[in-house]
This record gives C-alpha cells, sequence and structure tokens, in this order.
C-alpha cells in the first residue's frame, strides 16, 4: 500500500518503508550512515559508531544503538518532508474536558500555557504524585492546537503512554491522537498530537513546536543520551519543552539553578490530602525464608490485615528472580487469594494490570516496573528487601505514591520491609515528610 504523504511530514522514513514512486519535489534525502573523518555516523540517532564494531559484508556499516527500531546501515535512505503543520483551524476549543482545577493546578496549569507560547522555552513541573499533572497540561495543550502547533507527549514507560492515550481522548475527544510504542500494532498516522515513548522520538525530525516529556527521571530515559538527543532531535528549532517528574533528579535541579530551566513546584495532591507516608519493619533473613518457601513474618501479619477489606495490594520485589519463590509462598499460605507476577518483559503484563483494577485479581507482585504511571483504586503496597540497592530514592518515593490517589480513599499502607535502614530509605522517607509540610503550608 503506497504510504501517503503527510505521513513523511516530520518524520524519518526508511528506503524500506516508503513507495518509491512518491519521490516528489519536497522529500528530503539522507544517506543512513554517514561517514565523518575516522568515525561513522547515524543519521536517525545521532550515534558515533567505530567502524570495527559496526561492519557488515561487503564495506557497509550498521547503527546498533538505535537497532530496536529497525536497522539503519550505509545501504539505508531516510526520507523526511518539513514539517508544515497542516491541521484543521479550530474555531471553537478542541478541550472537551469539563473538570475542575485547584487554584494551586490552576496556578501551574497558567504558567504551563504561557511556556509552550514562549519560542524555546525549557520548563520543569514538579509537582507531587497524584498531583494531577496531566488535568495540568489540558489549557496548554488547547491553547498549543488552536494556535496550530504539533503537540507531543512523550514518557519512557509504555505503560505511562497507555494510561495517558485514553485520558487525552477523553479531554481533546474531537480530534484524532496517534500513540505510538514498540508493542502498538497500529500503523502512524498524522496527527496533530501523539503520544509516544521516547524511543519512538528517534523516528521524528523537528517535528513539534510542543515537546513533553512525562516521567522525566525514569529509566530508560533518564541519563540516557541516546534519548536526549530524540527529544532534541524531534523538537523543532524553537520549540517548547516541558518536562514533568514528582522526583527530579539532580541534574534537572541544578539545570534550574543555573537558570536553564525555569520551574512550577505543586507539593499537594489533587484531593489535598497528604501523602502516605513510609513505614519501615525490619526482619533479619527474609530472603532465606523465601527460598524456603515461606513468606516473611512481617507481610503475613500485614496481609491478614488487608483481608478485612476488599481492596488491592502491590508486593514489590528487588529482583527478578525472585518473583517466582514469593509467588509460590503466597499460594502456599493465602490459596484463596488470586494475584500475579510480572515485569517489564512480561507478554501479559498490560491485561494483568487490567484484571487487578477490575478486582477480577486481588495482588500482584512486582518489580519495579509498576513503581510509576499507573493508577489504581485503593491500593495499599509492601515492598520487600526496600534497603536493596535495586531502589533508588526517586523509586521508593514512586512506589509511595501509588497509595492515596483516590479521593474516597485517599490513605493507605505503605510498609517497606528491610534488614538495614539505609540513606537511601532515609531520603525517601525525608523527601514524602517534606512534601507533607509544604502542602500543610500551602493550604495555610
Amino acid at each position: 500500500m503506497r504510504m501517503p504523504l503527510l505521513n513523511l511530514y516530520g518524520r524519518l522514513v526508511t528506503n524500506l518503508e516508503i513507495d518509491e514512486t512518491i519521490k516528489l519535489d519536497g522529500l528530503t534525502a539522507y544517506s543512513g550512515i554517514m561517514t565523518k573523518g575516522k568515525q561513522l555516523i547515524c543519521r536517525r540517532c545521532s550515534s558515533r559508531l567505530e567502524f570495527s564494531k559496526n561492519h557488515l559484508q561487503g564495506k557497509r556499516y550498521y547503527c546498533t544503538q538505535c537497532i530496536i527500531l529497525g536497522r539503519i546501515s550505509s545501504a539505508t535512505t531516510l526520507y523526511t518532508i518539513p514539517e508544515p503543520n497542516l491541521f484543521t483551524t479550530w474555531k471553537k476549543s478542541p478541550l472537551t474536558w469539563d473538570g475542575q482545577l485547584t487554584s494551586q493546578q490552576e496556578a501551574c496549569a497558567n504558567e504551563v500555557r504561557q511556556i509552550f507560547a514562549k519560542p524555546a522555552a525549557r520548563h520543569l513541573l514538579w509537582a507531587v504524585t497524584g498531583a494531577g499533572k496531566t488535568e495540568m497540561l489540558f489549557k496548554g495543550i488547547e491553547a498549543a492546537l488552536m494556535d496550530n502547533k504539533r503537540v507531543c507527549l512523550a514518557s519512557p514507560r509504555v505503560d505511562v503512554c497507555i494510561e495517558l492515550f485514553p485520558r487525552l481522548q477523553a479531554a481533546f475527544n474531537e480530534i484524532d491522537i496517534c500513540l505510538l510504542h514498540g508493542k502498538s500494532t497500529n500503523p502512524y498516522k498524522y496527527t496533530q498530537l501523539v503520544v509516544c515513548t521516547t524511543h519512538q522520538l528517534l523516528r521524528f525530525q523537528e517535528a513539534f513546536d510542543v515537546m513533553i516529556v512525562d516521567e522525566v527521571d525514569a529509566f530508560p530515559y533518564a541519563q540516557n543520551k541516546l534519548l536526549l538527543q530524540a527529544t532534541t532531535q524531534a523538537t523543532k528549532k524553537g520549540g517548547a519543552s516541558l518536562y514533568l517528574t514528582a522526583t527530579p533528579s539532580e541534574e534537572l535541579l541544578r539545570e534550574v539553578r543555573l537558570n536553564r530551566l525555569t520551574v512550577s513546584y505543586l507539593p499537594v495532591r489533587f484531593h489535598g490530602h497528604k501523602l502516605p507516608e513510609i513505614k519501615v519493619v525490619f526482619e533479619k533473613s527474609w530472603e532465606k525464608k523465601i527460598k524456603k518457601g515461606h513468606l516473611p513474618k512481617k507481610l503475613v501479619l500485614r496481609i491478614n490485615h488487608w483481608l478485612k477489606r476488599d481492596d488491592p495490594f502491590l508486593v514489590f520485589v528487588p529482583k527478578i528472580w525472585l518473583l517466582q519463590p514469593v509467588m509460590q509462598a503466597f499460594k502456599k499460605k493465602f490459596h484463596n487469594l488470586k494475584g500475579e507476577t510480572v515485569y517489564s518483559e512480561d507478554p501479559d503484563r498490560l491485561e494483568k494490570v487490567k484484571a487487578i483494577r477490575s478486582g477480577e485479581m486481588r495482588y500482584l507482585i512486582t518489580t519495579t516496573i509498576l513503581e510509576r504511571g499507573v493508577t489504581f483504586a485503593n491500593l495499599d503496597v509492601f515492598v520487600l528487601g526496600a534497603d536493596d540497592k535495586t531502589f533508588s530514592t526517586a523509586a521508593l518515593v514512586q512506589i509511595a505514591g501509588r497509595v492515596g490517589r483516590n479521593v474516597n480513599r485517599p490513605y493507605g499502607d505503605v510498609i517497606f520491609l528491610c534488614s538495614n535502614y539505609t540513606v537511601t530509605l532515609k531520603k525517601a522517607a525525608g523527601q514524602i515528610k517534606t512534601m507533607n509540610r509544604k502542602a500543610r503550608r500551602l493550604r495555610v
């Protein structure tokens, strides 16, 4: 099937994806791999490559860095058409969301709208988990769309994109929105509003007037030069960039201190209640008990308490290999409870998340894949081995942030089991308490 020309607007498409007959005026072509001195440069991801490590037969070369999106080699030609912003002229607002923001959310939303209107603006929206960051974007996106700008909302995590997509569809239900991620089966289409993973940004070139990166501190985006380059490449020169997070990295905060990044700050949740604080419990040799087929005593006591109500819960483990032993111990002790394990490469991960939301399952035993970007009503969490190096301060704060997000149940248990009270644990607990103190002052 012939590719529509508009699918090349602001997008990098290989010669294998394009119909040869559409090479018309206005179509720009690039060699997939360029040579610069003694180095090779990938035209799609800008990675610098070594001749000796990236060669194919016949003196051809390829890029190993962006191969997850399909191979780029010296035999590849990339095509694009500069982004023309050929969109519907909006005579009335495309925003169909009729919710209400709090006064604090409204202040942040107004700042976001102003940022989207400023050339080359860079801004951090730092708001606690459950503050309603997505809703605070709506007015800014509305203004950008009505100004004929192209907008992208990107996240490092597939799960986050899948969560955001229906919320944006509901908020802007009269426009087409394209969802792009590695597991998507729907073909790409040219739309004014795009939701995608940060990896998918490598397929764009100066396409977006407004770039929003959600969970900017999350793996695999944080400290990943390839994905940082993808964000820059996909944004127009003079485009606005907005970064969202509840747990900014030290690098982001340094950018703020150096006045390279402006910031909006919101330490209170949308429902006005405080963040559930961490309760640390100690139990030595809990891992040995798991290996012997038994659950730690502190976990059993907590689950027995949770059984008095019907709410779901998550149990986080620091290592993938612990999933099955913990699951077997669960089945042995609580055989009437229905639950599953979940991890990043689990092919059924999305279905399992849906099952716990619908009440079909009571619990999930999970790695850090569910630390952020997913929302469950009336949730409690328990972390096994919270002192393990796998759990960063940001990860622990995000895990705690899964709890108490529902206005009808703005509380819940956040239990961290460990053998030692580490600096990371202390920082996480301290950060949540600090946010709650700031929230109290703001409410006063």
